[in-house]
């Protein structure tokens, strides 16, 4: 099954669209999108909400005690949450990449935590006292830069189970780096996995990272953190809200028919006469629809509506 998305995209002037000269002509074209209906890749909107607030507690955490061991300020923003594969998690990223591997207790699949490999020698370097401003290369890691790595991970890792809460029940701990993602076989192909999107800025320099959790740790314990009332409740709950909605209320004369000439030809001074008689009640409209009566009146220095009758309207 797939879902069509339409979009816009601009082509030169003269081009297969037809424009003109002195601009650009646009034309509609179509981006297909594969969707599977039996095993929907998109959070619901309240438990993307849930993992976001995570997610931005996860970087704060993580930002502040990076600082502590680098001994710089760092700053770390989370951008976004999705759900996808891990098939399509690998493949959006890098050739040659850092994947930390994260073992979670009796689950195949693993947790990775990733980064370039510059981002991870940049912060070696600010470790051992150098100031990261040099260009560094794409490389794996010797063993006592791995060792360093493995060390700020590990932090890292704490600031995840603590951001996390009840959201991850399991025991996690490292279980080393891999540096291609075609081969580090985290998890399965069509696993389900929570992708969250990283900018790590230290000294100035901002590199990207990435977080992917199994969702099958993670969607379980979403409902707990984020409770739904059931189908039972749906009506009182509809009612709670709609009491608190503001709407426009009206008090209305009698409506008079007129012929077209007469609008077109109206001007300052003259007068329209309404067919109200002066003794009876203005009707109290919403949206249009009648559902009271009211006398007029005053309060203060405004004009009011004094409330006679009310009626019950089918719509």
């Amino acid at each position: 099954m797939s879902v069509v998305h339409e979009g816009f995209l601009g082509v030169p002037a003269g081009g297969p669209a037809g424009g003109t000269a002195d601009g650009e002509a646009v034309r509609r074209v179509k981006n297909v999108e594969v969707f599977d209906f039996g095993r929907p890749t998109t959070l619901t909107r309240e438990h993307s909400r849930v993992l976001e607030l995570a997610m931005e507690t996860f970087a704060r955490q993580w930002g502040t005690h990076l600082s502590a061991r680098v001994r710089v300020k760092s700053l770390i923003a989370s951008t976004t949450v999705v759900m996808q594969t891990y098939d399509e998690y690998a493949a959006s990223l890098p050739s040659t990449t850092a994947m930390v591997l994260c073992a979670l207790e009796g689950n195949s699949a693993q947790a990775v935590i990733q980064f370039p490999t510059a981002a991870g020698l940049g912060l070696v370097v600010q470790m051992l006292g150098g100031d990261g401003g040099q260009r560094l290369p794409h490389r794996k890691f010797t063993q006592i830069e791995q060792a360093l790595v493995m060390a700020l991970m590990d932090d890292a890792l704490e600031n995840l189970r603590y951001s996390l809460d009840s959201l991850l029940s399991v025991p996690i701990r490292l279980a080393g780096i891999q540096y291609n993602a075609q081969f580090a076989q985290a998890a399965g192909p069509l696993d389900l996995m929570i992708v969250s999107a990283f900018k790590i800025t230290v000294s100035g320099v901002t590199a990207p990272a990435t977080v992917a959790i199994p969702a099958e740790i993670l969607l379980p314990h979403l409902g707990a953190a984020n409770p739904v009332d059931s189908a039972e409740h749906s009506r009182e709950r509809i009612l709670e809200q709609l009491i608190h909605v503001p709407v426009d209320v009206s008090l209305q004369l009698t409506s008079t028919t007129v012929r077209p000439s007469t609008i077109l030809n109206l001007a300052v001074g003259d007068l329209i006469e309404l067919p109200h008689p002066k003794d009876r009640p203005v009707d109290v409209a919403v949206d249009g629809l009648p559902l009271a009566h009211a006398a007029l009146g005053s309060k203060g220095s405004r004009l009011a509506g004094v409330i006679v009758t009310t009626e019950e309207n089918p719509r």
